[in-house]
């Protein structure tokens, strides 16, 4: 029952690519879509969303892979069309293709479409594309439109879910995801007519995007077109990828996508650019105005047409060189069972003139540290190996410096996540990472020196579940009992257990050693998380973990 709230969530996402508001390329100025959702109240859809998504399991939390595609991805956002939205995206474990953006700027990535990907360039094609949906209204304009079918359907999946939740035993959750699926299947059939104008409007955003952020502007053509040929190429048996359902590709649409990319390239020019650490070459668009005053003031003599947007030095542009270790964590990150993954690796090796990479090699790794005993020496060997031959890959570094604790080298492993965070104070990879193994250590200095190495990051990490479960240990082994409660609180309400926050919450009142400043910000966190409980129990939405206590 307690689906509800994802499906309904679900369900606006698959709005994403619908209407026909922008098939006239003029300015809609009088749609009332924004009137419709505010933006604080699409950001709320798209928390709740992310929140739900996570607590069925779905998504892929893991600092490395979720710091990797948002940086990817705010280096897309703010060359886009509204670089002062707020983009939050985030990885999903499901290994078919797909890509999609719901509101408040929400933008979700398989796993699937990335271990398809050859480069980072046709991912950041298709997060530029999803980009584009958002800063173009898209989505909202499909709520408007949607809202008649929406209803009917959700009361259906509704009643779905109800029958689901009263049959109980261990199928409920299966007949009630399968309700949600039936939902989300007659919704995209009802809207898949109203795409093609919003798909081809998000392509050629996203192609100036990708330009813009120095990616291969050919990458997103050469992604689509691989993915038709993938599906003429074979015979029975194949499932059509929920990417080529929700984003239908067509002929038409690869030349177009071909030819503004030959476009885009003949509108650029290369830019050869002095750097503290040596010559940089870009490709800028000199039509362009930056949308950053101080990039755009260039010469106040020259009209606005002429002048030229430089990019700025320093920031990142194009391809961040982490792509081939991002997918090989990812593949094992979802891994439907550690025997398939064996398979898969097994399958690689045979497949490759030269046996695996170096990172499938650390993909290896990585698995064999999850699957701990006897294998976290292997993979100790193998990290230790390949940090020889990358001396400074982070994702070697942070493996080796986890596989060497689990040694038990604990002074060994320190030492190394020492000289990684006085290098990267400010990368919260190396922070949690450090953190998680300090925790594992166990101790009241481990605990210290955990609390304390994560504090700092309090106030921009709030809404990570990850960091929170960490502080949280942290705290717990430090004898920090009021903070460590706090931070358990947080954790139950971001994994999508609101009811479990809310009761954690008022736990702490009763605490007499809580002080006014504590006592404040727990009762903002009840104030705050209360009307999704109540909303959640008028609709008999209740969490299951409560019911059986």
């Amino acid at each position: 029952m307690r689906t509800l709230l994802l499906a309904t969530a679900v369900a606006l996402a698959l709005a994403t690519p619908l209407s026909r508001a922008q098939e006239s390329k003029l300015p809609d100025i009088g749609s009332s879509a924004g009137e419709l959702l505010t933006p604080a109240r699409q950001a709320e859809y798209g928390g709740m969303m992310l929140r739900e998504l996570r607590n069925y399991g779905y998504l892929v939390d893991d600092p490395l892979i979720d710091d990797w595609l948002q940086a990817m991805g705010t280096r897309l956002g703010s060359n886009s069309a509204q670089p002062q939205q707020k983009f939050t995206f985030f990885m999903l474990k499901d290994r078919q293709i797909n890509a999609f953006a719901t509101l408040g700027g929400y933008i979700g990535m398989n796993a699937g479409l990335v271990l398809t990907a050859e480069r980072e360039d046709e991912v950041a094609a298709v997060l530029s594309h999803e980009i584009s949906h958002v800063t173009q209204q898209h989505v909202l304009r499909s709520v408007e439109k949607a809202q008649r079918d929406q209803i009917p359907i959700l009361l259906g999946m509704l009643a779905a879910v109800v029958a689901a939740q009263q049959a109980g035993g261990n199928s409920s959750g299966d007949a009630t995801i399968a309700a949600i699926t039936s939902g989300m299947g007659l919704m995209q059939q009802l809207q898949i007519n109203f795409t093609r104008s919003n798909e081809s409007e998000a392509d050629r955003l996203g192609i100036r995007t990708l330009a813009r952020s120095g990616y291969d502007v050919d990458a997103m053509a050469g992604f689509f077109e691989r993915m038709s040929a993938a599906m003429r190429g074979n015979e029975g048996g194949y499932s059509t990828p929920d990417f080529l359902r929700t984003h239908p590709v067509t002929v038409t649409r690869i030349s177009e996508a071909k030819s503004r990319a030959e476009q885009m390239k003949k509108d650029t020019v290369l830019l050869t650019t002095a750097t503290p650490t040596g010559v940089r070459q870009e490709r800028v668009n000199p039509t362009q105005p930056s949308t950053d005053p101080i990039k755009a003031s260039g010469n106040p003599l020259l009209p606005g047409s002429m002048q030229l947007s430089l990019p700025s030095i320093g920031l990142p542009s194009g391809p961040s060189g982490q792509f081939d270790w991002a997918r090989e964590r990812l593949r094992v990150l979802s891994a439907p069972t550690p025997s398939e993954l064996v398979r898969e690796y097994q399958d690689l090796r045979r497949s490759q003139k030269n046996g695996l990479s170096d990172p499938q090699r650390y993909g290896v790794a990585i698995a064999q540290l999850r699957d701990g005993g006897n294998a976290v020496q292997q993979a100790l060997q193998e990290l230790q190996q390949l940090q020889s031959e990358h001396p400074d890959n982070l994702w070697v570094n942070l493996a080796l410096g986890e596989a060497e604790s689990r040694s038990g080298r604990h002074a060994e492993a320190n030492r190394r996540f020492d000289a990684l965070l006085q290098k990267l104070p400010q990368s919260r990879p190396v922070a949690l990472t450090y953190a998680q193994v300090l925790n594992e250590q166990g101790g009241v200095e481990a605990g210290k020196r955990a609390q304390a190495m994560l504090r700092p990051l309090l106030a921009r990490a709030g809404d990570d579940p990850v960091f929170q479960r960490t502080f949280a240990r942290a705290c717990e082994l430090a004898g920090d009992t009021v903070r460590a409660s706090e931070a358990y609180a947080e954790a139950a309400y971001l994994n999508g257990r609101p009811e479990q926050a809310l009761l954690q919450f008022q736990a702490l009142l009763k605490q007499p050693d809580l002080d006014y400043v504590s006592r404040s910000r727990v009762d903002a966190r009840i104030e705050a998380i209360m009307p999704t409980v109540l909303e959640m129990r008028r609709l008999g939405v209740r969490d299951p973990d409560m019911q059986r206590r």
